[in-house]
């Protein structure tokens, strides 16, 4: 297996996952090659939680101008996590 910090990227905090996160979902990029299974063995790794579902979404490429030179941004994959109910919450997120 990877190197858990290689598999998670970056949390992505929007107002959408931000309510997510009432009902103990979280949101993450991830890397794009990863499955559901590395995504949550990471997780439960990294932050000592309970994982009780992962569904994943490969977000496609955006085609992207800046003055006569187009190009696109990059494809990428993010994982919406969802917590068992006796897990503890993570605590990147709490303000």
């Amino acid at each position: 297996m990877k190197n858990p910090r290689d598999i998670i990227k970056r949390p992505v905090v929007t107002e959408k996952t931000s309510d997510l996160m009432a009902e103990n979902k979280y949101v993450f990029e991830v890397d794009i090659h990863s499955n559901k299974t590395e995504v949550k063995l990471a997780l439960e790794e990294i932050f000592g939680i309970k994982v009780k579902k992962v569904n994943t979404v490969k977000m496609p490429a955006k085609p992207k101008r800046y003055g006569k030179y187009s190009g696109y941004r990059s494809a990428w994959k993010k994982a919406v996590v969802t917590l068992t109910e006796d897990s503890k919450t993570i605590e990147l997120f709490e303000a």
